[in-house]
């Protein structure tokens, strides 16, 4: 099962829909609640990511009896260090997005720590893709 969403920077009235219907899915597909929970966390924030960061943005999910893989990819800015990104703190968003209650640096650490695997590849200027897989 492949699901597509495409998701707008900066359309914070609509982030976290994306999760929320792949929860749905994930339940009606009688998956472990507590991989559920995992997959929905590490999505969540990889969406708002998209919101915080990019212009705009794809998510791919794809189902099947090993493993749930997730592909965000988008086109904005990019992650200059990715290293840096990682540590749990640092954040590059704009005052509004904090104003609005985002961007505290927390999200690529907690989709670290809700995934089993998880690449990042970035390129300045062009955008960033963000590959997770949680198996089954």
């Amino acid at each position: 099962m492949i699901l597509t969403y495409k998701v707008q920077g900066g359309d914070f009235s609509n982030a976290g829909k994306c999760s929320s219907e792949v929860k749905k899915v994930l339940k009606q597909l009688n998956i472990d609640h507590k991989i559920i929970k995992k997959v929905v966390i590490a999505l969540y924030e990889g969406e708002v990511n998209i919101v915080a960061h990019a212009y705009h943005g794809v998510i791919t999910v794809e189902i099947n009896t090993e493993k749930i893989k997730i592909t965000l990819k988008d086109e904005g800015p990019g992650i200059p260090d990715i290293n840096k990104a990682m540590e749990q703190g640092y954040s590059t968003a704009s005052p509004i997005v904090r104003e609005l209650g985002f961007g505290a640096g927390m999200g690529l650490p907690n989709m670290k720590k809700n995934t089993d695997y998880m690449h990042i590849s970035s390129e300045v200027n062009k955008g960033t893709e963000v590959i997770l897989i949680n198996y089954l």
